[in-house]
């Protein structure tokens, strides 16, 4: 989809468009001799193409202004939050590639390379900004849909998470784009994301502080939508550490560090950065 074609089925009230049938591989149904890593990363591609499709709506209304004006990560503004997801879809076609051909291609040169590509990108005429994307979307697009089935068991490096399968990308995107959907502050909110990803949000996030130095020792407690609870325990949390408890969506915020957990109930602990 483009930006003109999410401009023009976007409705005010619809920030976040309904789900869309999945292919067979997507749902997990028959695949024939499709390893299951294809199988993960087809489920995952299909997410993401839905995500996207989400995003482009919000980045489509933003003029210049809109594009100038603060995001909600500190010292970003929706500009710098528009063309770092550019740059991510860029960056993860490396790790693909590095996944197809065994030839190390690391996601960024380095991080000062990063930023400042995100630096220089983020004062563009929204047009340029819009172009960016959506040419960077689509390249992450179709390499992922060129891949060879075997390349999806290929190990990559990535500079936070370490060695991983690179069937695991599309999910690593799916995240990128869903929460700085949420940084752009433009009515898409963590309550707004497909029920069915938050929990694996949720499972990420609280992964993330599992060897993060400097994680406090707290027990959660969330409620899904649908009614359910699953506990988490951050550090080395026991039956006695303190307890916070709330929704999915707010828990989440707060272990992404878009809020410090003034929506739990019990005392939210600061956390450790999430970058």
């Amino acid at each position: 989809m483009s930006f003109t074609d999410a401009a023009q089925v976007r409705s005010a009230q619809a920030s976040v468009p309904a789900p869309r049938e999945q292919s067979a591989a997507a749902r997990g149904g028959q695949s024939g001799t499709v390893p299951d890593e294809a199988q993960d990363a087809a489920a995952g591609l299909a997410e993401v193409a839905r995500a996207t499709e989400a995003l482009y709506g919000v980045v489509a209304e933003l003029d210049q202004l809109d594009l100038r004006g603060p995001s909600l990560l500190p010292g970003w503004s929706r500009g710098h939050v528009v063309t770092h997801l550019a740059r991510n879809a860029d960056a993860l076609v490396n790790l693909l590639t590095w996944a197809k051909t065994g030839v190390e291609h690391p996601m960024y040169l380095s991080r000062a390379d990063r930023d400042a590509d995100i630096e220089e990108g983020s004062g563009r005429l929204p047009q340029l900004l819009r172009a960016d994307l959506d040419a960077a979307c689509q390249r992450f697009a179709a390499y992922a849909r060129d891949l060879p089935t075997g390349a999806w068991e290929a190990e990559v490096d990535h500079p936070r998470l370490g060695l991983f399968r690179a069937h695991r990308v599309p999910w690593l995107r799916l995240r990128e784009v869903w929460v700085h959907l949420v940084d752009l502050d433009r009515g898409v909110g963590f309550a707004d994301l497909p029920p069915e990803l938050v929990e694996g949000f949720l499972e990420d996030a609280a992964a993330h502080y599992a060897d993060h130095p400097g994680t406090p020792e707290v027990r959660i407690e969330v409620e899904f939508p649908d009614g359910r609870q699953r506990d988490w325990a951050l550090g080395s949390a026991g039956e006695g550490s303190p307890l916070v408890s709330g929704a999915a969506a707010d828990v989440l915020g707060w272990l992404t560090g878009r809020h410090s957990g003034e929506r739990l109930a019990g005392t939210a602990p600061a956390l450790p950065s999430w970058l």
